[in-house]
């Protein structure tokens, strides 16, 4: 039987000038099931530092922390007012007007968005779903996130006048082909390739996995002179020296031995640089 969830999304937002932030947890409460819980991001928090990259990590941390305690607090008290079913009743109005009190807005770096309602059989996996859909962005494909980048690469080359000289389409034979999102020239003898990367996940595996498809697949069309002589990749992903990091640069570093150019995705210029000559 489905029952009446309450929550909240947590967001980071360090500088109020801006009014940029970062979804970075999830509170709710369900009063029928007599449940609170919350989900908080953890140490993978390298996308929220990056983004506010003027900001002190230690920052981020220190305030997580303290939030972190601050739910510990609620949930205690809730406990006390009957979340906690050895209690023989909830103090239903007294619990609803402290979890208004608790989501209200608040000018500090961690604040709320409005309390919305949704509807689930087990609070608790709910909860957890919420939390990697708004925090995780677990609806983000691979081919989700690919397909961004494609639209910004589109974006440059329509600016610069160039979108009409590219294609989508399949390159190589009936042998072996792989299909790129733009083309110059015919399929079957292109002039120049251009194709976004994208090797920005939580994980170095993952990152090799990937980049490993696309070196397999450059490889196999030079192996058999279907690859033109000037191929781009665009690649986005981390450039610190983390093992995510590490692997970004072993797969570039493959895709460059296989005589591809590599750029920074991000670098209009480079794009369209190489899209006019």
């Amino acid at each position: 039987m489905n029952t009446a969830c309450h929550y909240a999304i947590v967001r980071f937002m360090p500088f109020v000038e801006t009014g940029e932030f970062a979804n970075v947890g999830v509170v709710m409460f369900a009063p029928n099931a007599r449940y609170f819980g919350f989900k908080l991001l953890g140490n993978r928090y390298g996308r929220v530092t990056n983004f506010f990259e003027q900001m002190d990590a230690k920052v981020f941390r220190a305030a997580m922390r303290t939030f972190r305690e601050e739910m510990q607090r609620v949930d205690a008290l809730l406990k006390q007012m009957g979340t906690d079913r050895r209690l023989r009743t909830l103090d239903r109005e007294g619990t609803l007007r402290l979890w208004s009190e608790i989501v209200k807005p608040r000018e500090t770096m961690l604040r709320f968005s409005e309390s919305r309602v949704v509807l689930a059989g087990e609070p608790q996996d709910k909860l957890r779903d919420l939390f990697e859909y708004y925090v995780e962005r677990n609806f983000v494909t691979r081919e989700y996130q690919e397909t961004i980048l494609e639209r910004g690469v589109r974006g440059w080359l329509r600016e610069a006048k160039l979108l009409d000289r590219f294609h989508a389409g399949r390159v190589g034979n009936d042998e072996y082909h792989a299909q790129f999102p733009f083309i110059a020239g015919q399929d079957e003898m292109p002039e120049k390739i251009i194709k976004p990367l994208n090797l920005d996940y939580a994980d170095a595996a993952r990152i090799i996995d990937h980049g490993g498809q696309w070196i397999v697949r450059v490889n196999a069309l030079k192996k058999r002179d279907l690859l033109p002589a000037r191929v781009l990749f665009a690649v986005n992903g981390p450039e610190d020296t983390t093992p995510r990091g590490k692997a970004r640069r072993e797969v570039v570093g493959e895709l460059e031995a296989a005589g591809v150019m590599v750029s920074r995705y991000g670098f209009a210029q480079a794009v369209i640089d190489f899209a006019g000559a």
